[in-house]
């Protein structure tokens, strides 16, 4: 299976086209992922920041912002700029160090998995061929981050935000690893553009939603509870701990916190669109459109549109879930710790065993269906 070229790759190569050694391309190459990763992932945290403004405004009859620019699009940067001017204050008892890594560690991990999506064919930064347990292995380090935060505050309310954002995490990235292990049975690749090749050829037919039902459900139940979003937001349960482990933080240290958050949600919309939404193939095979409009598939005007639609359908897909996440923000009840354990131990994570299982034998009973 084609893999399809890696910006990385490509890069090199114009430079490298151009007349510069392959050694000074790659050392040229070298920031530019992180510039990527930051300015791509930044507007998608303000687009995201504005739609859950207004679509919780809505959701309670109310406009929202609309005055801080047009239709109110400069409100999360009004955000971002008070939290970066504001005093960045130290507790006198916390632990300094501590306290200043918590948000560090956190934020990391989140922007390095943005290396692995694919927004099109040709728009990764990087095909790891391992891609998925990369993500999997980076997401199990943001707990840490958290749980630091929580200690170091010499807070009671941060110590238990940051218990249960641990526990939290701990009991969720299990049923999430094993509903994505079904997907990688069925696309025998650990690489994300692997998966979405696998399933492209027969439109929306052949999306993994589709043979895989029960592991999407799973996977954004445990996105949901990583993330932190409604109903699993114990961690910063306003009622019950002020504000969690982010109590006592202030400044462009709750600034990375309020980043990361959501981030990682627009970050797990993504992986859920890849994983099972067919990533950037549209829901109408391409073959098929061109002979309705009568065009060859390898015209060059054709391959313009595709390479078009693929980052439109990618993050139209993402950002359909972000809707949906913020819709649940607004109309389901917080749970209980203990019920959310006890969803995450007790019922997700034998299900999601069960999933795979059960993948595993349709996968030896229906190979071309599943994959084999």
């Amino acid at each position: 299976m084609n893999s399809g070229i890696d910006l990385q790759g490509t890069f090199i190569e114009t430079l490298m086209d151009l007349g510069l050694p392959a050694d000074v391309a790659k050392v040229i190459w070298m920031p530019l992922p992180m510039i990527l990763m930051i300015i791509g992932s930044t507007v998608g945290v303000l687009v995201c920041v504005w739609l859950e403004r207004k679509i919780s405004a809505a959701a309670q009859q109310r406009i929202g912002p609309e005055y801080i620019g047009p239709f109110g699009l400069l409100a999360p940067v009004a955000d971002g700029l008070k939290l970066v001017f504001k005093e960045d204050v130290v507790p006198a008892k916390s632990d300094s160090l501590l306290f200043t890594l918590g948000p560090i560690i956190v934020v990391i991990p989140v922007f390095l998995s943005y290396l692995i999506v694919p927004f099109g064919q040709n728009l990764v930064i990087t095909n790891v061929g391992m891609g998925v347990f990369l993500w999997i292995s980076l997401s199990s380090i943001q707990p840490i981050g958290l749980l630091m935060a929580g200690y170091s505050s010499n807070n009671k309310y941060s110590l238990l935000g940051g218990l249960r954002a641990a526990a939290q995490s701990i009991s969720y990235e299990v049923p999430l690893a094993l509903s994505v292990l079904a997907v990688v049975m069925m696309s025998n690749s650990l690489s994300t553009i692997d998966i979405v090749e696998q399933q492209s050829g027969y439109g929306i037919l052949g999306w993994n939603v589709w043979r895989q039902p029960l592991g999407f459900v799973i996977f954004w139940i445990a996105a949901l509870a990583e993330c932190e979003r409604m109903p699993f937001d114990l961690p910063e349960a306003e009622e019950e701990l002020v504000a969690g482990y982010q109590t006592e933080y202030a400044g462009m240290k709750f600034g990375l916190f309020y980043l990361g958050s959501y981030v990682n949600l627009v970050l797990s919309a993504l992986m859920v669109a890849v994983l099972y939404l067919g990533g950037w193939e549209f829901p109408i095979p391409l073959d098929i459109l061109a002979g309705w409009v009568g065009v060859s598939r390898d015209s060059s005007w054709l391959q313009v549109v595709d390479a078009s639609l693929g980052i439109t359908m990618t993050l139209l897909k993402a950002y359909f879930l972000v809707f949906i996440a913020i819709l649940l923000r607004w109309t389901v009840p917080r749970v209980r710790i203990d019920q959310l354990l006890d969803l995450g131990w007790k019922f997700l994570l034998p299900v999601s065993l069960v999933n795979l299982l059960l993948t595993a034998a349709l996968k030896l009973a229906f190979p071309f269906a599943f994959g084999g």
